[in-house]
């Protein structure tokens, strides 16, 4: 189970805003940083965490900590991940796994979906936190319902192996669906798996062959391995609707 460990969403933010990241706009978030406005703080945080900033900032990593500590310590949802982030990785401060976890709770509290699928993921194994997989679960469900595709992807696997919530894999289906329709590569070569299998679907190789070559165009590799395998098992036409089907799905797909 992998973790997000970065996020850039305030710098999209401000560009959609249509704000420039000049010297002379730093400059001036510097000074609301250092009047205590948390936003700026955050901002500065980013700045110097960055590490392709045309901002005229330097990345430093021990600046990006102090800024987003300052507002993390006000409160500011985002900062608290980020700051969790640089727990995570040792980014700026000696790696912390548990005061990562205490970082990311304080987001994932705030709705931080971000957050909230980190802080599962250490559930999920153990790190920086007891293993638990009911709170890995609580934790994954509510990123996901925020949709989030790699928290529907692990939730799915949670109900496929009954981990933390009892086996059920029409369930995990439906959220690898979810997270397919996403783009995400794993659940798409999981729903290839299910399909061929019959496995909370009825089988159907056409179906299984559709997600496994959407999977590989992608990088898969074990969806590469079972296209190869499911193909000897179609006939031409079974193996020209999946085709059809790949192309037109695929052409949706973000």
């Amino acid at each position: 189970m992998h973790r997000i460990f970065r996020t850039l969403l305030v710098f999209v933010f401000l560009a959609a805003a249509g704000f420039a990241a000049d010297t002379p706009m730093v400059a001036e978030w510097r000074k609301k940083a250092e009047a205590g406005d948390a936003k700026f703080q955050e901002l500065m945080g980013e700045c110097y965490a960055d590490d392709a900033s045309s901002d005229g900032v330097p990345k430093d990593d021990a600046e990006a900590v102090k800024w987003y500590r300052k507002a993390a310590e006000q409160g500011t949802a985002l900062a608290q991940f980020n700051l969790g982030v640089m727990y995570d990785n040792g980014m700026g401060v000696p790696k912390d796994h548990a005061e990562a976890a205490k970082w990311y709770r304080k987001a994932a509290e705030q709705g931080t979906a971000l957050a909230q699928f980190n802080l599962g993921a250490m559930y999920d194994s153990g790190t920086g936190v007891p293993k638990d997989d009911a709170e890995a679960v609580k934790w994954y469900r509510l990123a996901a319902d925020q949709g989030n595709a790699k928290a529907q992807y692990n939730l799915g696997y949670m109900y496929a192996n009954g981990r933390g919530v009892p086996k059920d894999d029409a369930e995990a289906v439906k959220l690898w669906r979810k997270a397919a329709d996403q783009g995400n590569a794993y659940a798409q070569s999981s729903l290839g798996n299910m399909y061929a299998n019959g496995t909370g679907v009825p089988k159907d190789l056409v179906q299984a062959h559709v997600w496994w070559n959407i999977a590989g165009a992608k990088g898969h590799e074990n969806a590469k391995k079972n296209l190869g395998i499911v193909e000897k098992e179609m006939t031409s036409e079974q193996k020209a609707e999946a085709m059809k089907l790949a192309r037109d799905l695929f052409a949706k797909l973000r």
